[in-house]
């Protein structure tokens, strides 16, 4: 159960996408400290302010856990990270962002879209959707040997299920969706 744990925390959405982010606006800004500052901007929005909004229910008594393990605790916390990320697309946008952190972010988006939808009726893991559509987006971005990183949904996953967090279909469809709105959206507009 610790190593479980500890994987769920480690492939936690908050953990991913900041990362994704930084390496994808690195990569976008040509490798440089400009890079890494756009990276820095759309991480506030893609997964600094969200996770702070949860934190912040967790701590008020709102949300159970900071990875909002009740399903009908979902809709406001995705609701307001949506609302949070596409603000900062328009403020990436506006300012001329590199274009694969707008395609990220608009992926983010998309994702947090049908995260919402789904939510509503059913607890498909974003652990997982998270961690499938980093991969896709790494692979994407810097090329097939990224694919050694296909274990991270995997390992997610697990942990999810280990935890009794999801069952093995709300990870499976939440990798799977992860993975088809990352390629689907980055693939198109990166």
């Amino acid at each position: 159960m610790r190593v479980a744990r500890l994987v769920t925390e480690l492939t936690a959405p908050a953990v991913l996408v900041t990362t994704l982010t930084m390496l994808v606006g690195w990569f976008g800004g040509d490798g440089g400290a400009h890079g890494l500052a756009w990276g820095l901007l759309a991480t506030v929005f893609a997964s600094g302010i969200p996770f702070a909004y949860i934190v912040g229910g967790v701590r008020r008594g709102r949300l159970t856990d900071h990875h909002v393990g009740v399903r009908e605790q979902r809709r406001t916390p995705l609701l307001f990270g949506l609302a949070s990320a596409a603000a900062g697309w328009v403020l990436l946008a506006a300012f001329g962002a590199p274009r694969p952190l707008l395609a990220l972010v608009a992926a983010g988006v998309v994702g947090l879209v049908v995260a919402v939808t789904v939510s509503h009726r059913w607890k498909m893991s974003i652990h997982t959707a998270v961690a499938a559509g980093a991969v896709v987006v790494l692979v994407l971005t810097f090329g097939p040997p990224l694919v050694a990183a296909a274990p991270v949904p995997v390992l997610a996953g697990w942990s999810r299920v280990r935890l009794r967090a999801h069952t093995l279909p709300q990870v499976l469809v939440g990798g799977t969706v992860g993975g088809l709105v990352a390629g689907a959206v980055y693939g198109a507009l990166a």
